[in-house]
């Protein structure tokens, strides 16, 4: 028999029993798709993350009370880090002035969820309002395209002054200019002095929906209490990071008022520890996923097996014909092989299409990046191969193995 006839009398094989055919792919789709879901969410997340915070550059690093964290906030650890004292603008000025002519040192404060009015038009309430100083534009990679940037005498005096970025010039200025304006913002009133060029989107959010004023401006209209700033620091260069570190954390130490032998009371995060404890997270998903799909696929694999071997039971007389009129033992082998490899492949691709539209759907209500994950979408083809291969084989060389007469008497 030539390999092509084989196929097709395995392929009708599996059509004369649907129902039960579909029901043993459903282990191997369930298997599959569970893993391919979480691998391509992660991979849209890992993606989008990566590519946020290098948009940032290598050289930044931040002082925060408490450091961005993926573990529980109710933890003790979490509770401790949340009783340390709030960095207050007096510290963070401080630290400023002692780093000057070191590196460039930009302080923030902010919040999200805020909304832009001017002459009656509004914006949508996803405005991230940031007090800060005038070194936020170089050490976040932001240009100013039409005006100026905040200035030293705008943090002294407080001015209520602003720069906003492209969704605000959008949604409040479509024809007209919008320098020296005064846009409100939380009931507040701001002179726009300059306008960001647009730099895009970074995790799925637009990075255009923002206005800066300065941080004593936002400290005296929303208030210091209970509110703890953080600081970025951007080395001169990569080279002379490590050591524009080193003094950053004397220099914070000295701020906080620090003895030698009093440990750290603040957290230094850069954006390569960002991705890494993310990268961490992510991996221990990804080997979780992993896990449950491996119970799951041997048990679609032992599924496999057991429809294989009653089908090897009520084709026995068929069988027994095809070797008495010349099959040989290799036919009969590769015939039920490539029928519990067709079982195996078919689930497989079912999981690995439903997979990835899980994945995604879910990296979309995330605002993450679509993907396609091909090296886990071949890895999965290849692991259905193997448990088509593997849990078949016994079945087929049974039925390879069946005497033809004690076949033919079958019943």
């Amino acid at each position: 028999m030539i390999f092509s006839e084989i196929i097709l009398m395995a392929l009708t094989s599996l059509g004369v029993n649907k129902l039960r055919s579909g029901l043993t792919m459903l282990g191997i789709t369930i298997g599959v798709f569970s893993v391919i879901g979480v691998m391509t969410c992660v991979s849209a997340l890992r993606g989008s993350v990566e590519s946020g915070l290098s948009a940032l550059g290598s050289d930044t690093f931040q002082f925060v009370k408490r450091a961005n964290s993926f573990g529980p906030p109710d933890s003790q650890q979490g509770r401790r880090l949340a009783n340390r004292r709030d960095i207050t603008y007096g510290q963070a000025k401080r630290y400023q002035e002692l780093m000057d002519g070191v590196a460039n040192v930009a302080i923030t404060t902010g919040s999200g969820g805020a909304q832009a009015t001017y002459a009656g038009r509004k914006t949508q309430s996803n405005v991230s309002l940031t007090g800060t100083n005038e070194n936020y534009l170089t050490a976040n990679k932001f240009t100013v395209e039409v005006g100026r940037n905040l200035t030293p005498d705008d943090v002294d005096l407080a001015r209520p002054v602003a720069l906003i970025g492209q969704d605000l010039v959008t949604r409040l200025f479509p024809s007209e200019s919008p320098l020296d304006k005064r846009i409100t913002i939380r009931g507040h009133l701001y002179t726009i002095i300059g306008v960001l060029a647009s730099k895009g989107s970074a995790f799925g959010q637009s990075q255009d929906a923002v206005a800066l004023i300065p941080v004593t401006r936002f400290l005296s209209d929303f208030g210091s209490r209970n509110r703890s700033l953080g600081i970025s620091t951007q080395a001169p260069d990569q080279q002379m990071y490590n050591d524009t570190v080193d003094r950053a954390i004397s220099a914070m130490r000295t701020v906080r008022g620090l003895k030698a032998e009093d440990d750290n009371d603040f957290d230094i995060s850069s954006n390569d520890s960002l991705i890494a404890a993310f990268a961490t997270v992510a991996d221990s998903l990804q080997l979780g996923s992993l896990a449950i799909s491996a119970i799951a696929l041997v048990a679609a694999g032992v599924g496999i097996m057991n429809i294989m071997l009653v089908s090897v039971t009520e084709r026995t007389k068929e069988i027994g014909v095809r070797k008495s009129i010349g099959a040989r033992k290799k036919n009969i082998l590769a015939q039920f092989l490539i029928e519990s490899v067709v079982i195996s492949l078919a689930g497989g691709l079912f999981g690995i299409l439903l997979g990835v539209l899980g994945g995604n759907g879910v990296a979309l209500m995330l605002n993450a990046t679509v993907v396609f994950p091909w090296n886990w979408a071949f890895a999965g083809l290849a692991v259905c191969t193997v448990i088509g291969v593997g849990f078949g084989f016994y079945p087929a060389w049974k039925a390879a193995s069946l005497d033809p007469i004690e076949a033919l008497r079958f019943e």
